[in-house]
């Protein structure tokens, strides 16, 4: 059984689309949180997030937290999904780049552009650019990050692109990229359960 540790329309959002997509039984157990944006929220005695942040699981006794820590968790742990290359396949190095390329460069370039830091830098200019492109390439490829094949990667760049859209410019393959992931049905469940209050278990 997976518990999920979760804050409503925050980063555990996506682990729960995450958990959908994989087909997993889970439980969701919800807990605050400190929100910098607002300023609003308290770290929850009982989420056992080590910074009282989310997302969190248990699996069992096993804790594991971040997200990027989570999605490659999972994936891995529920291989017959499909959703990650397993270890010896030829395109497990493209999806580890993908998702290490998620934190490094996505989510910097969005949190520039989302706070106007752009304007006093020309290195994160730059750089806002050659994520923009990169990204914007690989769709236009598509219709995924890795191609015809939806993977764990597209869970964290489609829900980051979904918080943080105006980050970048307007244009017609990000959008599509993100309504397509969106119209998934585990991102359909997802987004259902993502506000209910009270312990939730999905099977």
């Amino acid at each position: 059984m997976i518990t999920l540790f979760h804050a409503p329309q925050s980063r555990s959002s996506r682990i729960i689309w995450l958990l959908e997509e994989l087909g997993a039984t889970y439980e969701i157990r919800p807990v605050s949180i400190f929100r910098p944006m607002t300023g609003k929220g308290l770290p929850d005695p009982a989420n056992p997030h080590p910074d009282g942040r989310v997302p969190a699981i248990l699996d069992d006794d096993r804790l594991v937290t971040e997200s990027v820590g989570i999605v490659l968790y999972l994936a891995d742990a529920f291989a017959a999904a499909g959703l990650a290359p397993v270890p010896g396949d030829r395109r497990r190095g493209e999806y580890l780049g993908w998702i290490a390329w998620y934190a490094t460069e996505l989510e910097q370039a969005m949190f520039a552009g989302l706070s106007g830091a752009l304007a006093q830098s020309p290195g994160k200019q730059r750089d806002h650019a050659a994520v923009l492109a990169r990204l914007r390439n690989a769709l236009v490829e598509g219709p995924y990050v890795m191609g015809a094949e939806f993977t764990a990667a597209d869970v964290l760049i489609a829900s980051a692109l979904g918080f943080g859209r105006s980050a970048f410019p307007d244009d017609e393959v990000l959008d599509a990229y993100v309504a397509r992931c969106r119209a998934r049905p585990a991102a359909i469940r997802s987004l259902a359960r993502d506000d209910q209050s009270g312990l939730q278990v999905a099977a």
